[in-house]
């Protein structure tokens, strides 16, 4: 387990040394979400509720999943298919500790940086032209915090699954960025999923990807409350357990079939 600390440690510190990008980070993510404040302004005009929720809600719901997305947000699946190219991989598989753990406690040291200078930085900036409504009830905090936690493992196992495929295809970038657009998408990032068709509601129930954003938004926003938070946290829970199966499954092919591109 120290191994796996340390490599947290690593990727948190490589991350301090180019924290001036993260502070134009600050920047742009509150420009979305002042675009997005607008915009549902807008839509909202003097309806007071759409789809149950008010419009006070829906900023301070649109100001946590950006905030959120800097924390579960990682590149883990790019990185994988770049040591694939560069034929880094063969150095890293022979090395003593799990290859896609090593990439997810890289990922985690990521997500603590930005946590730290980007989302909470962030956030406090919104607050002070924003209208956001935040809890203040300590037991929703702690089931946002758990669900935030639980969004990470989720969006980092569907990287992982992403970065394996470069193992059978060599080159994924199409994937990649198909992958990044269906997850902004789906996982309620863009548009919160109770504004979805009732078809498109039933069927995601199916998908991980309103586990990513959607339901640690409803959360902190007071939109879901009591069996809702419990059935939110339920359905996270269960993904990160499913998903282990194909990841377990392609790594096994994956490794036999290793082709080294560079060196």
């Amino acid at each position: 387990m120290d191994k796996y600390i340390e490599m947290i440690r690593i990727r948190f510190l490589m991350m301090l040394a180019y924290r001036t990008n993260y502070y134009t980070g600050i920047l742009i993510y509150a420009i979305n979400i002042a675009a997005y404040y607008f915009l549902w302004s807008a839509i909202y005009g003097s309806k007071s509720t759409m789809q149950g929720m008010s419009m006070a809600q829906m900023t301070t719901y649109v100001a946590i999943s950006w905030m959120a997305r800097a924390f579960y947000f990682n590149n883990i699946d790019r990185e994988i298919a770049m040591e694939i190219k560069e034929g880094r991989v063969a150095t890293e598989l022979i090395r003593p500790y799990s290859y896609l753990g090593m990439k997810t406690m890289q990922g985690l040291g990521e997500g603590i940086f930005r946590l730290l200078f980007l989302s909470l930085p962030g956030i406090f900036l919104v607050a002070l032209f924003l209208p956001l409504r935040f809890p203040t009830d300590v037991h929703t905090w702690m089931f946002f915090t758990l669900s935030i936690a639980l969004s990470f493992i989720i969006n980092s196992e569907l990287n992982l699954l992403a970065g394996i495929i470069a193992f059978f295809t060599l080159n994924n970038e199409g994937l990649l960025r198909a992958k990044r657009f269906v997850i902004d998408l789906f996982s309620g990032l863009i548009l919160p999923i109770s504004f979805y068709p009732d078809w498109a509601q039933e069927a995601m129930k199916y998908f991980p990807f309103q586990g990513i954003s959607y339901i640690p938004s409803m959360i902190v926003t007071g939109s879901f409350q009591g069996q809702a938070i419990l059935h939110g946290l339920l359905f996270q829970l269960v993904w990160c357990v499913l998903l282990l199966i194909p990841i377990q499954l392609l790594w096994r092919a994956a490794k036999k079939q290793l082709v080294i591109q560079g060196g």
